[in-house]
């Protein structure tokens, strides 16, 4: 199968590191729990746009993140499966390079260039199944959706939209294997 897998918050934390460096720039105590809406700058009152988002643009950024635990053994064990995993990701373009050397090719150095796709209209891109905590990637796409939980996301029906919500990483293999099986049962 062809599993289409987000970067940000679905195998990396992101926020967290985004938060630490707001926090750290602009004494604020926002934690991940505190962020409940996608609209980041919410959550930082008094803050520009600019201020808020300019950070992901410097230097150190993309070096302070780390993933989630089980990311990088799931994702092997996908392509240790006979699958072929595609990571989808909506970066601007000013990040490209930072995102793609000081973390994903560091810490999934089995993923190739030839494996990654940017792009902000993810229901466009062709897979069997796609991974991702934004639900707006998931709505409308031709796919398996799984949501990665986040605190951003609770509050959205994701039963209502045939998504399977997971939690953890243990639960994105599970349910993969899971579907993977159903599949192909049917054929």
């Amino acid at each position: 199968m062809d599993i289409l897998v987000d970067m940000d918050d679905t195998i990396e934390y992101l926020l967290d590191a985004w938060l630490g460096l707001l926090n750290e720039k602009y004494g604020r105590n926002v934690k991940y729990e505190d962020v409940l809406d996608w609209d980041i700058t919410k959550v930082y009152p008094g803050l520009t746009r600019e201020q808020v988002y300019g950070v992901a643009e410097e230097d150190d950024f993309w070096g302070r993140i780390k993933p989630i635990p089980g990311a990088v053994e799931g994702l092997k064990h996908f392509i240790e499966q006979g699958h072929r995993v595609f990571i989808v990701t909506a970066t601007q373009y000013q990040s490209v390079k930072g995102k793609m050397d000081d973390l994903l090719f560091k810490y999934f150095p089995f993923i190739k260039w030839s494996d990654v796709i940017i792009t902000s209209q993810k229901q466009l891109i062709r897979g069997d199944i796609m991974i991702d905590d934004g639900v707006h990637n998931l709505i409308g796409g031709q796919y398996h959706r799984i949501l990665m939980d986040a605190p951003y996301n609770r509050n959205f029906d994701d039963k209502a939209h045939n998504m399977v919500r997971v939690h953890n990483w243990d639960e994105v293999v599970a349910e993969v294997d899971r579907y993977v099986e159903e599949q192909k049962k049917s054929v």
